[in-house]
């Protein structure tokens, strides 16, 4: 017989700065983001790498969610929220928490689109070369992207700036380079594994023409440039962390986590360098 008050169990509330702290300091794979809303809510506003499991369909999911690990809960407003999280908690989770004013009150990055987006350019069995590929092709894009931008302007701060953007990518690539080395040793052929990268999509899995046709205006400046460039990272990021809960090889899952590791770092380098053109304007 299931004791009803159990699945009402008090949880503990966090604000949106506590929740931001949270995800900044822990490493990816280490705890669950939880997004209880619907999938046209989710496919509008997200935080990045949120799984989605809407409210009604929670009871018949958990075995999606490892109760062992943290869990921060959230909705819109956080009524359904709390609602999921004292159901999680009753059910044995061993720490949960609702994030207190939903994403309405959260004051980082989001990202959007639907909830299969991009995960089509992995398969569930994919290896890790193939992801390393995957990521390593569309950072030298990104790259190449802020070259050719900065080759076409007259304006020099804004070159100076695209020039950085640049060399941020190219040390991100560095970085992937290196934690495929540490899961693949026997593995030294970096030329021929960087020759089968797709060169036609950026981060987040669009393409340049996309970016191009869409945002063509926010290259045109340097505060727009930083929107632009956070926008595309935090994309990014949602992505690396949604395929990383897709694939099932755990190597696959490690690398896809350290690279979201690395990407909330890039995103923080981007933030600052916002808030220095504010300051600076």
């Amino acid at each position: 017989m299931v004791d009803i008050l159990k699945l009402f169990t008090p949880v503990e509330s966090v604000n949106a700065q506590e929740a931001k702290t949270y995800i900044d300091e822990h490493e990816e794979g280490s705890y669950t983001l939880l997004d209880v809303r619907q999938p046209a809510e989710y496919e509008e506003a997200r935080i990045p790498g949120a799984k989605l499991i809407p409210l009604p369909q929670l009871t018949d999911s958990l075995d999606e969610l490892d109760p062992s690990k943290p869990t921060i809960v959230y909705c819109a407003i956080g009524g359904r929220s709390r609602m999921a999280a004292q159901l999680l908690s009753g059910k044995g989770f061993n720490k949960v928490y609702n994030l207190k004013g939903g994403i309405k009150a959260w004051n980082g990055v989001k990202a959007e689109g639907p909830p299969d987006l991009g995960l089509e350019l992995i398969a569930k069995d994919q290896t890790p070369e193939d992801i390393y590929i995957l990521a390593y092709g569309m950072e030298s894009v990104m790259g190449d992207f802020y070259r050719s931008i900065a080759n076409q302007t007259n304006d020099a701060p804004l070159g100076d700036l695209l020039s950085q953007l640049a060399l941020i990518e190219d040390r991100h690539k560095d970085y992937l380079w290196q934690i495929y080395q540490s899961m693949k040793p026997t593995d030294q052929d970096s030329d021929k594994l960087q020759a089968r990268a797709n060169k036609s999509l950026m981060e987040g899995g669009l393409s340049v023409d996309e970016v191009l046709n869409r945002y063509a205006e926010y290259t045109k400046n340097r505060q727009d440039l930083l929107d632009l460039s956070m926008m595309l990272e935090t994309q990014a990021l949602d992505l690396y962390l949604r395929l990383g809960d897709k694939v099932t090889d755990e190597t696959s899952k490690e690398l896809l986590r350290k690279i979201g590791d690395e990407e909330k770092g890039h995103l923080a380098s981007l933030g600052r360098l916002r808030e220095e053109s504010v300051t600076k304007a």
